[in-house]
């Protein structure tokens, strides 16, 4: 057994492909007509034929207990770039305790989105801002083995 896809219900299918293209960068690599698969493996279906699927009569949109994560080597860049596009904020750029930043915002269906900022370069940021190896490792509560494959 393994993961295949995270797959979204949507209402309007080429609105959301415009946005996960426009925002996130992502492109169509399979199309099904009512199911579309994208790049990094998301895969999109109408909602209408989701309610067939699962045999509903209405799908509940934004209900806030799931979310797809996406991490960006520079973060910098797409943090600037996501305040120039048309999005509703789950709230703006956060770090976290080990030092990732983060940030939310809704798809058009209100899916929560998550972009943080890759693992290896929050590692690489602290050791710029010149953090030895071992306090890289205790801030970030990962093993000094891995800030040390990080500045490989």
């Amino acid at each position: 057994m393994k993961t295949k896809n995270p797959m979204l219900a949507v209402r309007d299918m080429e609105r959301t492909v415009d946005f996960y293209k426009k925002v996130l960068g992502l492109h169509v690599i399979m199309d099904f007509g009512a199911n579309k698969t994208l790049t990094g493996g998301l895969a999109l279906q109408t909602e209408e034929t989701y309610r067939e699927f699962i045999g509903a009569d209405e799908i509940a949109f934004g209900g806030k207990d799931f979310e797809i994560y996406f991490e960006e080597d520079d973060f910098d860049r797409f943090a600037k770039r996501l305040e120039t596009l048309d999005v509703e904020y789950v709230h703006p750029v956060v770090e976290h305790a080990w030092g990732q930043r983060v940030v939310r915002f809704y798809d058009p269906d209100r899916h929560i989105v998550e972009v943080g900022e890759n693992m290896k370069a929050v590692c690489r940021r602290f050791l710029e801002q010149g953090m030895t190896p071992e306090q890289v490792a205790g801030r970030m509560d990962v093993p000094v083995k891995f800030v040390n494959a990080c500045m490989r």
